[in-house]
């Protein structure tokens, strides 16, 4: 169902602008219903378990003032959940049927969200909706304002509903049976920018409207570093200048002389240093270069060395061979005149 229009504005009134540039008007204490005016916007099967609940049936049928809603708040709620912490089974599920979509296999459905639905019955104005945000009694009452407003408001207020508690630091404990600890400021983000809620999905918000949130989300982040690093050096300014003021004036100059002259030894201590690397990196270099050449040297030397012992060796294999062969020619010269003088003395 389309968003009945709840603005009044007079007709001598000024029109105002928000940090934003949008208009700033005068809102009634009617508040609209975005999207279906029955179910408010519930996931079916939680709606479902709802309505057939003997809580919501006959406890809550009770209560009939806003104030008797509130303090059942108080008393009862100690979580966000949809479902009853373990009453929820979706193993083996996929698909369409477990996770969050809440469909397939219900479960216990949790008291704020009966008492969440019990508030839609009774048509909240603006003025209850402000006080259960600003609530001190308990985080829950807040919590469930805030789930209020993602669930029935109209997208395009959703950001302007919930800036204001963007940095809300009050801690509040959103799952059944406890570890779920954030802030109401965290709480308030994750309505803006996630989908999911435990076991169930908010409605969604039109992609337009989406990435106007996102924007302006991003332009307050980039707001709040501005003002904390101004701030930083405001502080650091004030300091240097409530302390220069508290010096007396010759403390002062002798605190400035002192300055100069330990400025001046380091600027000539850096210089030094600086000449000093330089010397011993040019000696480095030069010594490094000249024991490259020693080892060439030494390298060329060597080599030279084995050189001359390889071809001593080898002159030596070939004398040697040279004097094995002059042996056995002799040898066999010796042999042929040996047989040629015992066969003339045979003859004789």
């Amino acid at each position: 169902m389309a968003a009945a229009n709840y603005y009044e504005q007079g007709e001598g009134d000024e029109q105002e602008y928000d940090d934003y540039g949008e208009v700033k008007v005068k809102a009634g204490n009617v508040l609209p219903v975005w999207g279906n005016a029955r179910t408010m916007n519930i996931n079916n099967l939680i709606l479902t378990n709802i309505q057939a609940s003997p809580y919501f049936k006959v406890k809550l049928y009770g209560l009939k003032t806003y104030h008797e809603v509130i303090d059942e708040i108080y008393y009862k709620i100690d979580n966000l959940e949809p479902w009853e912490r373990g009453s929820r089974k979706t193993a083996g599920q996929t698909g369409m049927c477990g996770g969050v979509r809440g469909v397939g296999t219900g479960g216990i459905v949790s008291t704020s969200y009966c008492i969440l639905y019990k508030l839609f019955t009774l048509k909240l104005t603006r003025k209850q909706l402000v006080g259960m945000l600003n609530h001190t009694d308990s985080p829950y009452i807040r919590g469930l304002g805030l789930m209020y407003i993602r669930y029935c408001q109209p997208p395009k207020d959703l950001f302007s509903w919930l800036e204001p508690y963007l940095d809300d630091e009050e801690e509040i404990d959103c799952k059944a049976g406890g570890g779920a600890m954030m802030t109401i400021g965290t709480m308030a983000r994750n309505l803006l920018t996630k989908l999911e809620w435990f076991d169930t999905l908010f409605p969604r918000i039109p992609v337009p409207i989406q990435k106007q949130i996102e924007e302006k989300l991003k332009a307050r982040m980039m707001a709040q570093r501005w003002a904390l690093n101004q701030g930083k050096e405001y502080n650091e300014e004030e300091s240097t200048n409530s302390n220069s003021e508290r010096m007396p004036s010759k403390s002062r100059s002798q605190e400035m002389e002192k300055r100069r002259s330990h400025h001046n030894s380091r600027s000539l201590e850096r210089h030094s240093s600086r000449h000093s690397n330089d010397r011993d990196r040019h000696r480095n270099h030069h010594r490094h270069r000249d024991d490259r050449k020693h080892s060439k040297r030494s390298r060329s030397k060597e080599r030279d060395r084995h050189s001359h012992k390889r071809s001593h060796h080898r002159d030596r294999r070939s004398r040697s061979r040279d004097k094995s062969r002059r042996d056995r020619r002799s040898r066999s010269r010796d042999r042929g005149h040996k047989k040629k003088h015992k066969s003339h003395r045979d003859r004789s």
